[in-house]
């Protein structure tokens, strides 16, 4: 199964020829031009296709040398975007490199991303030999030299990209990988209700039918309230139940206790999430307190309605589950952070179905290097209804097979 679209980041100062960049890998007049300073406020993104890739993001950001308060905040922004890109690509013209330059790799190597340097305009002035070569000994990277204007390097740098993303693994594993075997037969438990989108089916599920389908494995599909029925009709039990986390209690009081079981939310955990962090922390729910704030992380904005997974039904299970009046904030997309994490007792991240497995982890990475308990939706949904060791055993079990 492949993994969301990967994120590719252009960063550098103003006027280094960055929006250049990115109309030269389109073949169009995706961003922006001009010769005035700061064009590019907040980061603008464009898709694209990449030959040998496939789709791929790219988002064109703000100077990392703008200034005043609103520059700043500029700055900031772009910085913020570094967390959810796969792969950073840092432009320099001239011999321009400094504290700026430094640092921003720096945040790079904080956060694991990828880079490449990028000197653009070489056709004006090329890079001084002796300022290539240490940047190449000091970073263990290539110096790729273009002429965005010019159309020069384009296919040099696109053959960079598919390079280190494929190093990368963006090409993720089967959601079931090492869970099911060719012709096991998976039942998958998909309630609709007012979360569910019109006409079609939650992407989560979606999903989970081409894994299946890759494994050369087969499914089946019902509706909790003709889960019952279903079982009857088999001739022998599932390899698999996955249920949506939401009817985690019925769906489990349904099958028999030898029934393995788990839930869309689960397996988008082990495949984005830092899933021993999860595992981890997700019993930390029967260690709070009254008054205790719980940060609700969505990976998408979408209208909430009175069944909302993540904003009515967590919270008042937890609630329910604790006997305490507890607090509870939710930031959705790739809206910042708090500013003061240590405010929080638990995070719990949602199964990331539209990002990409490095924005889920580093949308996480600040809470865990804190020491802050972090659980996915469908963990702690498992945990309150009683059956988190049942939910999580399937994934025990790969782990010592392998």
């Amino acid at each position: 199964m492949k993994n969301q679209t990967p994120h590719i980041g252009i960063f550098g100062r103003r006027n280094n020829g960055k929006s250049s960049l990115i109309n030269m890998l389109t073949g169009q007049a995706t961003a922006i031009v001009s010769e005035v300073p700061g064009t590019t406020t907040d980061p603008v993104k464009k898709s694209m296709e990449i030959a040998g890739l496939g789709a791929a993001v790219l988002i064109d950001t703000a100077g990392i040398d703008d200034h005043g308060d609103l520059g700043n905040q500029r700055v900031e922004r772009s910085k913020q975007s570094i967390a959810q890109i796969d792969l950073a690509m840092l432009v320099f013209i001239g011999d321009e490199w400094n504290v700026e330059e430094e640092n921003l790799i720096k945040e790079f190597q904080h956060y694991k991303t990828p880079f490449l340097i990028v000197h653009n305009k070489s056709d004006i002035k090329a890079i001084d030999p002796k300022l290539k070569q240490r940047l190449t000994e000091k970073y263990s990277t290539n110096i790729l030299s273009i002429s965005a204007k010019n159309n020069d390097g384009r296919d040099l740098l696109l053959n960079e990209i598919k390079t280190i993303l494929s190093e990368e693994k963006v090409q993720s594993k089967n959601l079931f990988e090492g869970l099911i075997s060719p012709n096991d037969l998976v039942l998958l438990v998909t309630p609709i209700d007012a979360g569910a989108p019109e006409g079609r089916m939650i992407l989560p599920q979606v999903q989970a039918w081409r894994s299946i389908l890759d494994l050369n494995a087969q499914m089946i599909s019902c509706k909790p309230e003709q889960l019952q029925a279903t079982l009857s009709m088999l001739k022998q039990p599932p390899a698999l139940v996955v249920t949506d986390s939401q009817v985690f209690g019925r769906v489990a009081e349904i099958l028999p206790k030898e029934q393995a079981l788990t839930s869309f939310s689960i397996l988008m955990a082990q495949m984005k999430g830092d899933f021993e962090k999860m595992l981890e922390g997700t019993p930390s729910v029967k260690q709070l307190k009254a008054g205790d704030r719980i940060l609700i992380l969505e990976s998408c904005t979408h209208q909430i309605s009175c069944e909302d997974i993540g904003r009515v039904k967590i919270p008042k299970l937890l609630q329910k589950f604790t006997g305490l009046n507890l607090e509870f904030d939710f930031i959705a997309g790739n809206s910042p952070l708090p500013e003061n994490l240590p405010d929080y007792k638990m995070v719990i991240q949602c199964g990331g179905c539209v990002a990409t497995r490095k924005q889920v982890l580093n949308r996480i990475k600040p809470f865990i290097d804190k020491g802050i308990p972090v659980s996915n939706y469908g963990m702690a949904l498992a945990f309150v209804n009683g059956i988190f060791e049942r939910s999580v055993k399937i994934f025990a079990q790969n782990k010592k097979k392998s």
